[in-house]
């Protein structure tokens, strides 16, 4: 043994982290980002253990764990029911899909998932129908009610802003069509679909606030389009090959170009998502249009799906970050032009998660290696994402096991 190793090894087993108790040294690594504390299980035997406790399990950062998602049978009852598929297709009852924990209600959709949080519209058996919204944590069991307002029952697109590393209250977006607003049709813009006003819920102040889209600010948002918060700002793609941004308020910020053909209102590819801190935007393009990726693909002769991020924000710059032809993409699963959408991407790896085919194949495919996963079929019964736009068909999953959902009582519907 050389001379000062046991020194430096005494000096090691003496460090103030090795004083620190096992529930204090889990509470500390809960609080790194998921990316972070996957290397912490690097670190030692003890900090590996941590992890698998099932005491302190809970506590750790986690990754997506699957899908909630509607199938439709009208063949059996109730016609339409909620599943939960977790992302390794083995069928583990990790959540239960009813959400019954719930206060009960004539039917319940889920709109949105933030950062562990599911925002729910909740219709009331009345008549006419109303509504209320509940932000709730299946993970915990907790929920609040978030009163609606009086656009809530017609808007399309209703999303949810949260980030527990920043705060425990949560902010609700309504994207009003002016349609819905109420202008009347021989006042309607020649803009189908235009939003006319972002209604915002803060759930620190408790009430709803709207702001008022600008006459010459002309822009549309497809009811399948992901919510991201990010930097607490939220993010959608809109018509006509942009990103329009909104802050907790519904301020209107900026647009940002996006590198896609146009959209598809048949076969939604295009959107935008969340990974590794970065947004990312996923589009398709056919063999007429490969002049896009003329240097980037080696199959130049098939269509193909295009992964992009933007790695400078402030500049708006996408760059391409991946591509994948459709064939290699969708072998053996789908002949010809395949049905799909690109419903999610894992939020710390470059894996995307696509659903296909008239069976419903949902998959996963890994930039880096470029290799595929099939997940699970999911049948053709089921959830027609291309036809109901009242909702995101595929809602991902993140669990959030921290206590707190926000201040304050709960309200009953």
């Amino acid at each position: 043994m050389a001379p000062g190793s046991k020194k430096k090894k005494k000096g090691v087993k003496g460090s103030p982290v090795d004083k620190l108790t096992d529930d204090i040294l889990a509470d500390i690594i809960s609080r790194v980002p998921y990316k972070s504390s996957r290397c912490c299980k690097c670190v030692s035997t003890r900090w590996r253990d941590l992890f698998s406790h099932p005491d302190h399990h809970k506590k750790m950062p986690q990754s997506i764990a699957g899908f909630f998602y509607e199938d439709y049978n009208e063949d059996r009852f109730p016609e339409k029911a909620r599943y939960f598929i977790d992302v390794t297709g083995k069928g583990y009852r990790l959540i239960d899909p009813s959400l019954s924990f719930l206060p009960k209600c004539e039917r319940l959709d889920i709109m949105d998932c933030c950062n562990g949080l599911l925002l729910c519209r909740c219709w009331k058996d009345t008549y006419p129908e109303t509504v209320d919204y509940v932000v709730c944590n299946p993970a915990t069991m907790k929920w609040v009610v978030v009163p609606a307002t009086e656009w809530s029952s017609k808007v399309d697109v209703t999303r949810l802003g949260f980030d527990s590393a920043v705060s425990a209250h949560f902010h609700v977006f309504e994207f009003i069509r002016e349609e819905v607003w109420g202008i009347d049709e021989s006042e309607l813009s020649n803009y189908g679909g235009r939003i006319e006003a972002v209604a915002t819920y803060s759930s620190k102040a408790g009430v709803w606030t709207h702001k008022m889209v600008k006459k010459y600010d002309d822009f549309a948002i497809a009811a399948h389009s992901k919510g991201v918060f990010l930097n607490g700002i939220m993010h959608l793609a809109a018509y006509d090959d942009m990103v329009v941004t909104f802050d907790v308020k519904g301020k209107l910020l900026r647009f940002i170009g996006t590198p896609s053909p146009p959209y598809s209102y048949e076969f939604p590819v295009n959107d935008v998502f969340l990974s590794q801190g970065q947004l990312h935007f996923t589009c398709s393009t056919n063999s007429e249009s490969d002049d896009i990726i003329s240097q980037e693909s080696s199959e130049s002769d098939s269509s193909n799906l295009l992964v992009w991020v933007l790695e400078d924000y402030s500049s708006e710059k996408w760059t391409l970050k991946h591509t994948v032809s459709h064939l290699q993409l969708f072998r053996n699963i789908h002949s010809g032009y395949p049905d799909y959408n690109v419903i999610s991407f894992h939020p710390e790896r470059n894996m995307i998660f696509i659903v296909c085919g008239r069976k419903n194949t949902l998959m996963s495919y890994e930039m880096d290696s470029s290799k595929r996963h099939i997940v699970r079929q999911l049948g053709q019964d089921g959830h027609e994402y291309y036809c109901d736009t009242k909702k995101n068909p595929f809602i991902p999953y993140v669990p959030l096991f921290t206590e707190s959902l926000v201040d304050g009582p709960r309200k009953p519907i």
